[in-house]
């Protein structure tokens, strides 16, 4: 089987009147085929990686260099045992289509993504995946080369491996959420690891303030474990004062969902404080004061818990929120959503805004960003992700997109949805009157200045909006430091530290429950 050929069909039907016509590029074809081996049909989305090069065992996206591997999907209903199916690489493909590629030494895989949840995490538990086939001296339509069989399933992720004594204080917690299983018309829980500091006593009087941990983009259940058990032990390590830690999971299928009372994935911050909580803190030497609550998170997870500070303020008593994404959305990393004529992917001369930068590196622009994650499905992408949480919901049940995916012009009735319902500086400014006494001194933002995403930008827009309100807001801006190296610290001889921020963040924290106490590290 050829795993190049070209839509012969296609063009006999199609008269030549010009040369012009004759020249018209042939469509490149990948034939697929499913191995015997399995026993029953599969669908998914089905996923053409190719890069050049050679001796690859694995081939996958990479969004730090979105360029260097082509990718092309097909959605597929239906893949029986045996049988194949021909992917065209020039219809659904980025960055360019397949035939538009120079001769020379390539290498190729298949996945088959049958959660439709590649893009997101990668690759899943139960994907079905092909051998990395050579293709050496590849010109496109010239062939003949090897087919692409999927012959192997992506294993179940390993169990973590955890010291017996952090073991013993994790515990796992999962609640069925009455509203959210309304909404959703189907069961749906709220899921978290708790994190018992190493004194705890189920039994003794001491209560503990709580820390409401969530990750961000791609994480997932078993990351917020294993930040569980680091927490643990810089706890058992006097490094961190005794609290305890609710590892929170935002995954959902369309991405994160923050814990937004989102029109589209539910009433996840209603779950999380009005029958997650009370659950908790039935179960646990809490201590389930305003004073007592605390709210921590990163990237996506920064926004969460931001947007958890000012949405509930009576609920918690203080967010430490590192490189959230976007909270003012006149810096959408970068790009005024309210600008007229607003457009996500170029300015007005031309020029593409960046979305991924290492340090003074421009590594990939937001067209780029937008158009892969396009090639790899409608679910789970982190701009897609965005739209679930921020923007109306459609007709067909979908939220309404923010821009369009090939022009990258930005609606502006979505935009002013957008601004009413979750810009928090606007949201913060607008109702001031009313949250300021239970917001003033309760936020607290700390991002790099040579943030990855550029998120730097949104939070110096939003430190000048709190400070025009007299908010006692806290932004700490770390020189510069990126979207990944921001915990980073020095230990008192001299060595890195890659999550010592936790420990400023959790005394800081402490302090502020426990007013006047005697808690030092290391003592």
């Amino acid at each position: 089987m050829r795993l190049s050929r070209i839509l012969s069909t296609v063009l006999a039907a199609v008269p030549l009147v010009a040369s012009s016509a004759a020249q018209e590029p042939h469509h490149l074809f990948f034939r697929v085929e499913l191995s015997r081996q399995f026993t029953a049909p599969v669908s998914g989305r089905l996923l053409i990686f190719l890069s050049a090069g050679t001796g690859a065992k694995q081939i996958d996206e990479n969004p730090f260099r979105p360029t260097a591997t082509y990718v092309a999907a097909k959605e597929i209903p239906a893949l029986a045992p045996g049988e194949s199916v021909d992917v065209d690489a020039d219809d659904l493909a980025f960055p360019g289509g397949f035939s538009s590629l120079k001769p020379g030494d390539y290498q190729a895989q298949a996945v088959l993504d049958v959660n439709h949840t590649y893009n997101y995490s990668g690759r899943g538990t139960g994907d079905l995946v092909s051998d990395v086939v050579p293709l050496a001296g590849f010109a496109p339509g010239a062939g003949p080369e090897p087919d692409l069989v999927l012959n192997a399933a992506v294993p179940e992720r390993p169990a973590l491996t955890i010291a017996a004594d952090a073991q013993a204080h994790l515990h796992r917690e999962e609640l069925t959420s009455a509203a959210l299983s309304s909404f959703a018309g189907r069961t749906i829980q709220v899921h978290a690891w708790v994190v018992l500091p190493p004194e705890y006593d189920p039994h003794a009087e001491k209560r503990y303030p709580t820390v409401y941990w969530t990750h961000g983009f791609g994480g997932d259940l078993m990351y917020a474990e294993r930040m569980g058990a680091s927490l643990y032990q810089r706890m058992a390590q006097d490094k961190m004062p005794p609290m305890i830690w609710v590892m929170l999971d935002e995954s959902c299928a369309t991405g994160t969902h923050e814990f937004a009372d989102s029109v589209n994935n539910g009433p996840w911050g209603h779950a999380l404080t009005a029958e997650f909580i009370p659950y908790l803190e039935s179960r646990y030497r809490m201590d389930g004061r305003t004073s007592g609550r605390f709210l921590q998170g990163h990237s996506s997870g920064g926004w969460a818990t931001l947007q958890l500070q000012v949405n509930y303020p009576k609920v918690f008593g203080g967010t430490w929120s590192t490189s959230p994404d976007p909270s003012d959305f006149h810096d959408f990393s970068g790009n005024d959503l309210y600008a007229p004529h607003a457009n996500l992917y170029h300015r007005a001369d031309g020029s593409l805004y960046p979305i991924v930068r290492d340090h003074g590196t421009v590594l990939g622009t937001m067209q780029q960003f937008a158009q892969l994650e396009t090639v790899l499905g409608a679910y789970g992408g982190q701009l897609a992700s965005f739209e679930w949480v921020f923007s109306p919901r459609a007709s067909d049940g979908r939220p309404v997109p923010i821009f369009n995916r090939t022009t990258g012009a930005v609606d502006p009735a979505v935009a002013a949805y957008w601004r009413d319902h979750w810009d928090i500086a606007h949201i913060v400014a607008a109702t001031w009157a009313q949250r300021g006494p239970l917001l003033r001194s309760k936020i607290h933002v700390i991002v790099g200045t040579a943030d990855t995403f550029y998120l730097d930008g949104a939070a110096h827009k939003l430190e000048a909006v709190l400070r025009g309100l007299d908010a006692h807001a806290h932004f700490t801006y770390i020189p510069d430091r990126t979207h990944f190296d921001l915990y980073g610290t020095k230990t008192a001889d001299g060595k890195d530290d890659r999550v010592g921020l936790y420990d400023q963040i959790a005394a800081e924290m402490y302090a502020v429950a426990r007013p006047g106490n005697t808690w030092k590290p290391g003592r």
